[in-house]
């Protein structure tokens, strides 16, 4: 019965065994099939290109490699694109970050910006599902690049930490961009004549150094020059009022030669000057004239007064901070007339002499006596001989017509200077 059992069970065991062995099989064929198709999605990237997603081919490092040292055997880098052919069009934009500070004693100041040159370079074109090679720095030695200047530079730092800020773009038809951040000081030669509400154009000039145009030509791409925010520029006592770029030849012994020329127009703050020159000023003007309205007799308060003008005239007057020939003319084109106003109110007080007694010495005027005075200040030199031909006014019709005279003849001052520096 023991073999019956064992023979009869066999072929079910059998079969059984063999189901298992179908059922591993199917699942190994279906989990394989997954991983390829798992596979066949890594080995695809999502592009957006005009708003729809297609698949393109990863591109490996091992390929990006094998084309760059395709594109440099036998690159020579010191040749530019089309030597001997035609001129090598170079395509230039600019970011401006930050314009500041400007200095007026050295006719010098600081800009910080984003500098891009564009061109074609048939030697580098690749045939290749990327379009263009994203590349840094150590790339930049390799290939032929623009020998830009900048012509009114007085001192040029590249930014170079924590790497070179430099860029590099090289596309599959042969087209590069190249583009750095530098930091220049720059000259700008400020013309002072209307200062302090004066308004400069400072130039920032770049052209090619060594190719003259018939090699290189330069051109302003579209939109040529950015700005950042203006707000956070550190130009202190000038705004920012804008921009306007130029192109224009110039000849020279070596050959003629494209300029590229970018202004930049500032306009001088008058918040700080009116603070500091102008109210201080005028407020000393018109305490002078309060010597107008002081008794005669008061010598010691009109000795104060005088006192007190000198001594703020002085400190408007005083070069003692000036550092330089440039400063000191920048700090007294602005305080000298009003001072000369303040100054003359002194005039009146210091030439009337008072009497000092009623006898005969006490008099500079007497009869048969010329007077030595232009104004006569005594009753007794009211008659006599010697009054013909002169003009004689009271103590008291001075400081009535002073009054008048002094605060009239600012307020027209103060009118022609507005109109002439506002206007003219």
């Amino acid at each position: 019965m023991g073999a019956w059992e064992a023979f009869l069970v066999s072929p079910f065991l059998l079969w059984s065994h063999s189901r298992g062995v179908r059922l591993m099989f199917l699942l190994l064929t279906l989990h394989l099939g997954n991983c390829v198709d798992k596979a066949d999605d890594e080995d695809d990237e999502d592009l957006t290109v005009n708003k729809t997603w297609v698949l393109a081919p990863k591109i490996h490092e091992g390929d990006i490699t094998q084309i760059l040292n395709s594109l440099l055997q036998g690159y020579d880098n010191k040749l530019r694109p089309d030597i001997g052919v035609r001129p090598t069009v170079i395509e230039t934009d600019v970011y401006v970050n930050s314009i500041g500070p400007v200095d007026p004693i050295n006719m010098e100041y600081t800009i910080d910006i984003i500098f891009a040159q564009t061109w074609f370079d048939s030697r580098l074109k690749f045939n290749s599902t990327m379009k263009v090679l994203m590349l840094n720095s150590n790339m930049v030695g390799k290939i032929w690049i623009p020998d830009t200047f900048f012509r009114n530079s007085r001192k040029s730092d590249a930014h170079w930490i924590t790497t070179p800020n430099r860029l590099l773009r090289i596309w599959n038809d042969g087209r590069v961009l190249y583009t750095l951040r530098l930091t220049i000081n720059a000259e700008c030669y400020l013309q002072l004549h209307n200062f302090p509400m004066d308004e400069h154009s400072c130039p920032l000039e770049f052209s090619s150094y060594g190719y003259p145009k018939n090699e290189i030509e330069y051109k302003w791409k579209k939109p040529s020059v950015e700005v950042a925010d203006p707000k956070y520029w550190r130009l202190y006592q000038f705004a920012f009022v804008g921009l306007r770029n130029t192109t224009e030849i110039s000849h020279t012994i070596s050959g003629d030669y494209v300029i590229m020329t970018i202004f930049f127009d500032l306009s001088r703050r008058m918040g700080y000057f009116t603070i500091q020159t102008y109210i201080p000023c005028i407020l000393t003007v018109v305490l002078s004239w309060v010597s107008f309205w002081i008794n005669k007799d008061a010598v010691p308060a009109r000795t104060s007064l005088a006192l007190m003008e000198y001594g703020t005239l002085h400190y408007f007057t005083s070069n003692k901070k000036a550092k330089t020939p440039r400063e000191k003319k920048l700090k007294n084109k602005a305080s000298v007339s009003p001072a000369v106003h303040a100054g003359s109110t002194l005039i009146p007080m210091n030439s009337i002499s008072l009497p000092q007694g009623e006898d005969d010495n006490g008099y500079q005027c007497l009869e048969g006596k010329d007077c030595t005075s232009f104004f006569c200040c005594f009753e007794d030199c009211r008659t006599g001989s010697w009054r013909e031909g002169r003009i004689h006014i009271r103590i008291a019709k001075i400081d009535s017509y002073s009054r008048i005279f002094f605060p009239t003849a600012f307020a027209l001052f103060n009118l022609v200077y507005w109109v002439a520096y506002l206007y003219l």
